[in-house]
């Protein structure tokens, strides 16, 4: 399970997966009382929040209390970006080390009820029936996916530093994902394919193969999230 984030946290990614998707451009003044009231709660974690994106790049100081969208948005969002993949690869290199064989077992299960689930949403839509219901579900199984590979590298520091480093929260990922999905139904076709691949590398215990795949599917997959939030 994903460690549970402080509000500090939150105002954090939510200023941050905003400048990421271009709803903050560059030169936008942000303010920490606006922040507060935004998320309903108080300035003082929205202030630990932004004395953070500060140190990121992301903003500029120009008050005590307002600071403005950092005109070198497009690379800072690189960087955090290369972070967040470098730590999805130490997480399977951890997962490849810690897995007990239940928690690979678990894996192997969650990925057949996604394959069920893939099957049943070519169906539908090809029989032009209503899949929305069917690509929320898809999600949520690949998300457990995820969090339980996370989970099998038994390193709770190395996961919440995981979630501090996403580019784009938990719903504006699965967001993104949906329209794209719903508009190409081969979109992460060739990545889904990793998954099953990550599983073998982690019941082989190959702690190199699990990292490579896990770093190759984390890029691919951001690569087209930012291309998807640039769309909008």
């Amino acid at each position: 399970m994903p460690a549970a984030e402080t509000l500090a946290d939150q105002a954090y990614r939510h200023v941050r997966t905003a400048i990421a998707s271009g709803e903050l451009a560059p030169g936008e003044k942000v303010t920490e009382r606006g922040v507060a009231e935004r998320l309903a709660i108080s300035p003082t974690p929205v202030r630990e929040a932004l004395r953070r994106l500060e140190l990121d790049g992301l903003i500029e100081r120009i008050g005590p209390r307002t600071v403005l969208v950092a005109a070198i948005r497009d690379a800072a969002i690189d960087d955090l970006a290369e972070v967040e993949v470098g730590l999805r690869g130490l997480v399977a290199r951890f997962a490849a080390r810690h897995a007990t064989d239940g928690q690979l077992e678990a894996l192997d299960a969650i990925l057949d009820r996604a394959d069920d689930l893939l099957i049943l949403v070519k169906e539908r839509r090809h029989q032009g029936q209503p899949i929305d219901r069917h690509l929320v579900a898809l999600l949520d199984t690949m998300q457990e996916f995820n969090d339980t590979v996370s989970a099998c590298a038994h390193n709770p520091v190395l996961v919440r530093m995981l979630e501090q480093s996403r580019v784009f929260s938990r719903p504006e990922r699965r967001e993104l994902l949906l329209r794209r999905i719903g508009a190409d139904d081969t979109f992460g076709l060739e990545r889904y394919t990793m998954h099953r691949a990550l599983v073998r590398a982690l019941r082989a215990r190959d702690s190199a193969a699990a990292e490579r795949i896990a770093l190759e599917d984390s890029q691919s997959g951001l690569a087209a999230l930012r291309e998807g939030a640039q769309d909008r």
